[in-house]
């Protein structure tokens, strides 16, 4: 029984530390954001809405949106080409980023 513990005990504990690795580094993920930051600005709140404020986003969504994009899921050629670069931590990395931003989000003004 004890060792039956000590087992489940270590497979816990591999299982945290590999989460706690996967996790994404925001200061990394600045570094990596320099070709994001064309479009979607400096904290990911760029001024036009013609891109996408990702500032604050779940950065959950942002590596779900990016390996979209990098399969083919979400269409975008633009944004494919990027996506098809990074790898799983780059984009833990830039998902940690810009969700540490703040976040900003457009209005939108219909004419009745």
């Amino acid at each position: 029984m004890t060792r039956m513990l000590l087992i489940l005990a270590a497979a816990t504990g591999v299982a945290f530390g590999q989460a706690a690795t996967a996790a994404g580094d925001p200061a990394a993920g600045k570094e990596k954001a320099a070709l994001c930051q064309q479009c979607h600005g400096l904290d990911g709140n760029g001024p036009t809405p013609q891109f996408p404020k990702i500032g604050g986003q779940h950065a959950k969504y942002i590596v779900q949106s990016l390996e979209d994009y990098k399969t083919g899921a979400r269409q975008d050629p633009v944004m494919a080409a990027f996506a098809a670069a990074l790898s799983r931590q780059d984009r833990e990395d830039l998902a940690a980023w810009y969700a540490s931003q703040g976040g900003g989000l457009y209005t939108i003004e219909f004419n009745e």
